[in-house]
């Protein structure tokens, strides 16, 4: 069986812990989609950890963790990951990748930094990540599969007529340097050597997993309103957020998908430029911003404050439609322990007419938050695993929201670690 972990929201819903908590019962954990680009935070026995290629599950000894065909593959910082987990005192991680997974160059890197350089203003808020610039090559069908490490001559052969076009663009448009064939060549032959115990052909090993009943796990990263398709555009990610990718970005059949759990926050939060329609700022966001998660809303790839602001059931009732939840996971909740109000955007205003529908990026720019305010319930919840036992207005608290969605609140996050949750 198969179960999506992902996001309601723009990222940072606090999918880390919900995908640490499900991974532990999980035969296989797999990343499909995105790169380092965004990280989860997880918080278990072997202390705190941000994950941006691995798969959760690598805190699981009996757990294999694939990074999958749909990963944007950035090796160094790969290894420079499982480094950090062993150091922290995690056993080696039983890892898989992908022989047809698609490498991060150091040029989509470059190319990132520079394109963002000369829009100046006009810049998307990348995170410099490569994300982009490496999605448009595999797209372009001049990426490098981790296949090709294999075949030297060839492998070489296309390194040059690439870097043929990439160095015009660095010289002429950018006045940038330009790179060595022979200094990436020799680059890539050491990746090929660093991650060659992990390479194999993942969709035969999980063709042999489904038919034996395994339980697999696809870990999402960002979320429904960074999808390319369906989120922000262009403000988005470059690699599809939502659970149905799963299947093509791991090389399942999508009809295996039987579960997906979707993650939202019980407020807003947000990292990188884009509509937001619930946004706060000033002191009552930077109040919010440091109450947040459990070191503050900061995130966990590039330690941006993250944009704060009222739980939007509008955008995340959207977000839930297009993931196909079959159930949410109500995450943080105990941050808004502090207010004795607490506002939540039940609508937008657009052109004075309300809707409760999330549009297109044009007209959600001009859109205004229709806003009701709930009661606040002012007294520490933190670690409380049983919701009658919740305060009364806690409880009101997810049950209003769980009404305005349409989808049940299954899990109820309530602190950091693992066995901070409440089961519905």
């Amino acid at each position: 069986m198969v179960k999506a972990i992902v996001g309601g929201n723009w990222g940072d819903e606090g999918k880390g812990k919900i995908t640490d908590m499900f991974a532990g019962d999980a035969d296989v954990v797999i990343r499909y989609q995105g790169g380092a680009n965004a990280g989860h935070t997880i918080i278990n026995h072997y202390g705190k950890f941000a994950l941006h290629l691995l798969p959760s599950g690598v805190f699981n000894t009996h757990t294999v963790n694939i990074i999958a065909n749909g990963v944007a593959l950035n090796i160094p910082s790969l290894i420079k990951e499982i480094k950090h987990v062993r150091d922290g005192g995690v056993p080696a991680p039983n890892l898989l990748i992908s022989d047809r997974c698609q490498i991060v160059m150091p040029y989509h890197i470059l190319l990132d930094q520079y394109e963002e350089e000369r829009l100046s203003d006009r810049q998307f808020g990348s995170t410099k990540s490569g994300i982009a610039p490496f999605y448009s090559d595999k797209y372009a069908k001049i990426g490098f599969q981790v296949s090709e490490l294999y075949d030297e001559t060839y492998l070489r052969d296309k390194l040059e007529q690439v870097l043929t076009v990439k160095n015009l663009l660095f010289k002429h448009l950018y006045n940038k340097p330009e790179l060595s064939v022979d200094e990436l060549f020799a680059q890539m032959i050491e990746w090929r050597n660093a991650i060659d115990p992990y390479v194999t052909d993942t969709v035969e090993y999980l063709q042999k997993a489904l038919a034996e009943g395994k339980k697999i796990l696809l870990e999402g990263q960002l979320g429904a309103l960074k999808d390319p398709d369906f989120g922000i555009y262009p403000m988005t990610t470059s690699s599809s957020t939502l659970a149905g990718y799963g299947a093509v970005g791991a090389g399942i059949p999508p009809y295996e998908i039987k579960e997906i759990v979707v993650v939202t926050k019980a407020y807003s939060s947000a990292v990188g430029a884009g509509a937001f329609v619930s946004e706060i700022f000033g002191d009552e966001a930077h109040e919010m911003r440091q109450r947040g998660g459990d070191a503050g809303e900061y995130g966990a790839t590039t330690g941006r404050p993250r944009r704060m602001g009222w739980f939007d059931c509008v955008a995340t009732r959207y977000g839930c439609q297009v993931q196909g939840a079959t159930a949410v996971a109500f995450t943080a909740i105990d941050c808004l322990s502090y207010l004795d109000e607490i506002p939540v955007c039940v609508g937008y205003e657009i052109d004075g007419v309300v809707t409760q529908a999330f549009p297109a990026t044009t007209k959600l720019h001009r859109a205004k938050p229709v806003l009701k305010t709930l009661k606040g319930w002012k007294v520490p919840i933190r670690g409380i695993t049983e919701f009658d036992k919740l305060p009364q207005e806690a409880q009101d608290y997810v049950l209003f929201i769980e009404k305005e969605l349409g989808f049940p609140i299954k899990y109820v996050s309530n602190g950091p670690r693992r066995e901070e949750i409440i089961y519905r």
